[in-house]
């Protein structure tokens, strides 16, 4: 196992060995001197080992076999790193994540060439051999990247932990492009965290919190008054038996978004000041480029490039929420919107019925039906147009993008029942995902919906498939969801990520935990041990949709 001496590398390493020592005091913050290596990122952990990797061979430096295992050490050490203890809403909104590194591999050079080479296979190699939590990992899948390389992480995937999560290089690029980074930075960024796109050693990409779209919605039916807190929380867009039509109803609800986002912002500004000024970060600003030649800290705008992302949650509930008002109350008329609205204050109390008829009959998101993306696609462009190029406090701008690590089950703690038929207290939808079970059609349908909005002027959007085992047992059925990445990347989709697992094994490792410790799932943007988990998570990742054919 890799130890950590008391001989700091203080130049630029020399073999593998050197390498894995030289990240790993990088990672404890124990190096703050990064001129000698040529802005050192770790996220691209294959591009960056590669050389070193071919002068052990040419050289017969290391065997292979050493070299794995100091890939394996390596891979312990970071599992091993603790995360601070969560209190609070803290640990409501991000259950069990941790802030870990996330191992990008594969993608683009800086001249646009492909970046897969054989560190790029050893790395998995060593990822489904651990099978551990930390370090996360991922692939950037580029065009130029062969199928083989595709093929290869599938083959982990397939092992049922999660990883590696799957990302579009070619849309990460044209993210950063569309933000105005350069294209060699473009080129060597990547995705971090969860989803999050950045220019990796250049950039100072923070999120600034979640935001609630389905509350927003529960806040307009009630004229600016939350039923919650009993206080009246936005402006009074008027009573809802003033809405003869669904325009006027979304138009109050895009009044209520702009509303709160400009409250969000302000709060985020002065937070950002805040930070700025009295929490400085030295080690950051050391090693993100052009911090020492502004001669401004990494949290106060010195990177070369500076953003701060607002992340917007609930697009499933929210779309599918809207579509029922559209549907049965403005289409249909089964019943005038303040008849509804009753049933979504008593929870549907008496109306189990009709409940079952907006959950089946709706036009739900993630079944490839414009009568419902048509509506994600505008409160997307209203999210959009809502936050997009607002000024930050560090000098850059205000984007979003779409994920709610584990928010999606605290803000559904915190809305009473919804039009789409979910009851009070229930989690939302989970990132870019279709509400649990509400994609009914099979994932080709899933993607087809979700690449209709335009992820391009986003900073990162999180899609959660998830698989029965069955479907990936031979080559045939690896083949077809090799295509239905590429086909979902060609839409200019920006990530997706699967559990394969079936809801039977995890309701019986619900039930007798102990017998099952080691089962891990893709949560959100991590994977985590399935016992860890609360209640309420534990059911959410249940009840999503179990895929079994395309």
């Amino acid at each position: 196992m890799i130890e950590v001496s008391e001989n700091v590398p203080q130049n630029k390493p020399k073999n593998i060995w050197e390498a894995l020592q030289y990240y790993w005091y990088v990672h404890q913050g124990v190096i703050t001197e990064l001129n000698p290596w040529d802005s050192f990122n770790p996220g691209r952990l294959d591009q960056h080992l590669m050389p070193f990797y071919q002068k052990a061979l040419e050289e017969n430096l290391f065997s292979t076999a050493f070299m794995r295992e100091l890939l394996q050490s390596f891979w312990v050490k970071f599992n091993n790193h603790p995360s601070p203890p969560k209190t609070g809403v803290t640990a409501k909104e991000s259950n069990t994540f941790t802030d870990f590194s996330l191992i990008n591999l594969g993608g683009l050079k800086a001249d646009g060439s492909n970046a897969v080479n054989d560190m790029s296979y050893l790395l998995l190699d060593i990822i489904e051999e651990m099978r551990i939590l930390q370090p996360s990992s991922m692939i950037q899948l580029s065009k130029k990247n062969p199928d083989r390389f595709i093929k290869r992480a599938l083959k982990v995937v397939k092992t049922g932990f999660g990883q590696p999560s799957i990302f579009n290089t070619d849309a990460i690029i044209q993210e950063l492009l569309n933000q105005g980074k350069n294209i060699k930075d473009a080129r060597n960024g990547g995705a971090s965290g969860c989803i999050e796109t950045g220019a990796f050693g250049t950039e100072a990409y923070i999120l600034t919190g979640y935001f609630n779209l389905p509350k927003i919605l529960e806040v307009t039916l009630n004229n600016g008054f939350d039923p919650l807190t009993q206080k009246q929380l936005g402006p009074k867009t008027g009573d809802i038996s003033s809405f003869v039509n669904f325009e006027i109803l979304f138009q109050a609800w895009k009044t209520q978004l702009n509303h709160f986002v400009d409250l969000k912002i302000k709060g985020n500004n002065i937070i950002e000041a805040m930070w700025a000024k009295y929490m400085p970060a030295p080690f950051l600003s050391v090693f993100i480029d052009d911090c020492i030649s502004n001669g401004l800290d990494y949290n106060a705008g010195g990177a070369r490039y500076n953003t701060s992302y607002i992340q917007g949650v609930g697009l499933g509930s929210i779309t599918d929420s809207l579509s029922a008002l559209k549907y049965w109350v403005f289409e249909k008329k089964e019943l005038s919107i303040n008849d509804l609205n009753v049933l979504l204050k008593t929870d549907f109390e008496d109306a189990e019925a009709f409940r079952q008829k907006i959950l089946i009959e709706t036009p739900k998101y993630g079944n490839d039906d414009d009568r419902a993306d048509d509506l994600m696609k505008d409160v997307f462009e209203s999210f959009y147009q809502a936050v997009n190029g607002r000024p930050t406090a560090r000098g850059g701008v205000f984007r979003i993008n779409l994920l709610p690590t584990t928010s999606h089950v605290y803000f559904g703690g915190l809305i009473g029942a919804l039009p789409d038929g979910r009851k009070a207290k229930m989690p939302l939808s989970e990132g870019i995902s279709p509400f649990q079970g509400a994609d009914r059609n099979g994932p080709t349908s899933v993607i087809k919906s979700a690449s209709k909005i335009d992820h391009l002027r986003t900073g990162g959007t999180l899609l959660n498939l998830k698989l029965n085992p069955a479907l990936l047992e031979d080559e045939v059925g690896e083949e077809q969801i090799k295509n239905l990445i590429r086909t979902y990347f060609k839409l200019d989709g920006h990530h997706v990520q699967f559990n394969v697992v079936t809801a039977e094994t995890l309701k019986e490792a619900k039930k007798k935990p102990l017998e099952n410790r080691d089962l891990i799932v893709r949560v959100a943007g991590y994977s985590d041990y399935f016992i860890e988990l609360t209640d309420e998570l534990q059911d959410e990742i249940i009840r999503r949709t179990e895929h079994s054919d395309m």
